[in-house]
């Protein structure tokens, strides 16, 4: 998706808010907080068994949670992203669905090493506060990944999503219009310059 977007804006940086419209406001130099709910629980979400009916689809998205190297649980991305919750997620852990492993392709993702009170997550769609989720987990050492999936891979060998065909000539078809697009918009450009800058006709009477 980025590369698609960075070939329709060359020149421009393109990069995630993941602090939604709040992060959105702060670049413009608008009050973030006027978008926060600050006093409001995050909505919890569902922990799902491996043969949840979500997961059945062909593309079910949904939050991976891997423990130290030998647990998985995989939960609902409809509601907060889980990190949100803090420690209290680690109880609800306990009673989880487990699963063997996740080879989805999930939405986001969390990793927990509780021995060593060290947290890594990732996200690929905004999440509230997303830069105050150290302040959730007081005495814990927390990574925001980003959208860095790959790290999470390498950090657990409970989750190892199937490979991606990313459709090379998906792509290619749709980077060629965006590019014959372009062509065109400097062709119209250049005329609507030419027709500004020509010297005005005078009209015989």
């Amino acid at each position: 998706m980025f590369e698609l977007i960075r070939a329709a804006w060359p020149g421009w940086e393109v990069r995630w808010l993941y602090d939604g419209s709040a992060e959105l406001r702060e670049y413009v130099g608008l009050d973030p907080e006027y978008v926060r709910c600050r006093d409001s629980d995050p909505s919890l979400a569902p922990l799902l068994a491996p043969d949840d009916e979500d997961l059945a689809e062909s593309d079910p998205g949904g939050v991976v949670i891997t423990v130290s190297t030998g647990r998985c649980h995989v939960a609902s991305d409809a509601f907060d992203h889980p990190v949100r919750e803090g420690a209290a997620l680690l109880d609800r852990l306990a009673d989880a669905p487990g699963h063997g492993g996740c080879r989805l392709h999930v939405n986001s993702g969390i990793h927990l090493d509780p021995e060593r009170r060290h947290l890594g997550w990732w996200s690929l769609y905004s999440s509230p506060q997303a830069y105050q989720v150290p302040e959730m987990w007081p005495g814990w050492t927390v990574e925001f990944w980003q959208d860095d999936w790959e790290r999470h891979v390498r950090a657990s060998n409970r989750f190892s999503p199937a490979a991606f065909d990313a459709g090379e000539e998906a792509r290619a078809a749709v980077l060629a219009e965006a590019g014959e697009r372009r062509a065109i918009r400097a062709r119209n450009r250049a005329q609507v310059t030419r027709l500004r800058t020509a010297p005005a006709r005078s009209q015989a009477g």
